[in-house]
């Protein structure tokens, strides 16, 4: 009885390390950090599943993190505060547009530079957005452009009328 004891402690312990060495794992091997940087802000119509803490995405590649969200109560848009690294310097031209990885991925913000030699400073405002695609609505209206209602009667084939006996 004493030696199934120490057994099913032993192997306790070990299930106890792997876990604790996959947790390490993970934490090392994924961008869950923050991005310590400046702070720029972009206003959106809607930002959709996006949350804090997203991403914050220049061609794929991870430059920071979104911050804060809130609703400007006066025009009614959609305030979203990130921070990006510090060695990124943004022009004015740039583009935030809320993206998703994958048809039933996590929403991340996507930026696209712009051309331009002036850069935006450090608290200042991304003034070009794109909110995200809605997909509900992008489906309603494949469905039913597609013929879902009433077919209309071409000239070459008249709508028959009923015959009275």
């Amino acid at each position: 009885m004493m030696k199934r004891n120490a057994v099913e402690t032993i192997m306790g312990a070990v299930v106890l390390v792997v876990a604790a060495l996959f947790l390490f794992f993970a934490y090392t091997t994924t961008a869950i950090r923050a991005v310590s940087g400046y702070e720029l802000t972009a206003r959106f119509d809607r930002v959709g599943g996006l949350k804090n803490g997203a991403d914050v995405k220049i061609s794929g590649i991870k430059v920071g993190t979104v911050v804060n969200q809130s609703l400007d109560p006066k025009t009614f848009e959609a305030v979203v505060r990130l921070s990006v690294e510090s060695d990124i310097k943004l022009p004015v031209d740039t583009v935030a547009a809320v993206s998703s990885s994958g048809l039933l991925g996590t929403d991340f913000l996507s930026l696209t530079p712009g051309n331009e030699d002036e850069i935006i400073k450090p608290g200042g405002t991304i003034g070009h957005t794109q909110p995200p695609m809605d997909l509900q609505s992008l489906i309603g209206q494949f469905i039913f452009s597609q013929g879902g209602g009433a077919k209309k009667p071409s000239p070459a084939n008249p709508p028959s009328t009923p015959q009275k006996p």
